[in-house]
């Protein structure tokens, strides 16, 4: 592997995947004067009308990724779902940033909740469900509530059940496919917020403000900033999503999804969950921050230093889903709100075809920075 730490312009950027996250990516690297290389399966992928270059292959096709290894000078992914031999493959051949540890953690909800035990981060109690005999036992723990699901390849709400009560948990294991799976103790949490962090090549770790996030139909539909937590919310927030990038080792963004409780009057935060990569509800930084989300991982992955986080204006993003998409016109309508649409050839419900960042000016006071 003869690649260079540090990129320079004109170098390549693989990305594996070539949903929305990829064509972000790919618009904030050729701002920056590096090229992409999209990988994807898909051959309507809305990626690639914005790389320099694509391939259209299964990620389990060796002969291309090999030719797709020889043609990039550092490799990231757009989606937490890579399979581990496709990675692993390209990491022999190529630098993969973040890596290969992340991928496998992020993918397996255990192995996750293990990982953020041991970087002493709060999170809710958890089992281990590999038997209706376990969920009974767990539920027996957890006074008879829980979120059950499964391990792997879950996401938006798919791969889950909620059991309030012991009915619901008669036949859960079975009813939810006889997979691995983990049980979740039930919060009673007042919302769901996270945060945006990055970590450099170097070590250096940047994390942005909170963001109060709303979902409808387990799909995220807006987030908020600020989120209107405490300052003290806001540094526990952003120590525990840098500690997570720093026991990993980690190259470029990670969103770090948290419960915000209230507890005898005091805000507490537990991590729910992490995302390998740049997040939907990071979308904001686009317009409300010097430095996107997209701009930071470039910038991580191809070893430059990272730019500032600082948000200097507030901030609601709105996703578009299915044909909400549709009334595109009306935020163009909007002098303070800006829209961005992902080119997918096809609208469904329940797909995320684009997001409206509502802006707001944030005056600064004299002295302030």
């Amino acid at each position: 592997m003869s690649t260079p730490a540090r990129l320079q312009p004109g170098d390549t950027i693989g990305i594996l995947g070539g949903g929305q996250l990829g064509r972000m990516l790919a618009q904030s690297a050729a701002k920056m004067g590096l090229k992409t290389h999209i990988y994807c399966p898909d051959p309507g992928s809305p990626a690639f009308d914005v790389s320099n270059t694509f391939t259209v292959a299964p990620y389990e096709d060796a002969d291309a990724l090999d030719r797709f290894a020889a043609a990039v000078d550092v490799v990231t992914y757009e989606f937490e779902n890579v399979p581990g031999p496709t990675a692993s493959r390209l990491h022999a051949k190529v630098p993969v940033r973040p890596g290969v540890r992340a991928l496998e953690i992020s993918q397996d909800r255990l192995f996750e909740k293990q990982y953020l035990t041991k970087a002493s981060v709060d999170i809710a109690g958890f089992a281990e469900i590999n038997s209706q005999e376990d969920l009974d036992q767990a539920l027996q723990k957890f006074n008879g509530k829980g979120v059950l699901k499964t391990r792997r390849f879950g996401y938006d709400g798919k791969g889950q059940l909620m059991i309030r009560s012991s009915a619901d948990g008669n036949g859960a294991y079975a009813a939810l496919g006889s997979v691995p799976a983990v049980l979740e103790q039930l919060i009673a949490f007042e919302c769901e917020v996270s945060v945006i962090v990055a970590r450099s090549l170097d070590g250096t770790c940047v994390s942005y403000d909170i963001a109060r996030n709303h979902h409808e139909n387990h799909i995220l539909k807006t987030s908020t900033v600020p989120a209107g937590v405490t300052a003290e919310t806001l540094n526990t927030a952003r120590r525990m999503a840098e500690q997570i990038v720093t026991g990993l080792e980690y190259v470029g963004v990670m969103g770090v999804e948290m419960f915000l409780l209230q507890e005898d009057g005091e805000e507490r935060l537990l991590v729910n969950e992490i995302a390998p990569r740049v997040h939907n509800s990071g979308h904001w930084t686009q317009d409300a921050c010097l430095t996107s989300q997209f701009d930071q991982h470039i910038r991580a992955v191809a070893g430059w230093p990272l730019g500032s986080a600082q948000r200097h204006s507030d901030a609601v993003m709105e996703n578009l889903i299915g044909f909400e998409a549709d009334e595109w016109h009306a935020a163009l309508s909007d002098p303070n709100a800006c829209l961005h649409l992902y080119g997918k050839s096809e609208t469904r419900e329940g797909r995320k075809m684009g997001h409206v960042n509502h802006i707001k000016a944030k005056a600064l006071t004299e002295g302030e920075t």
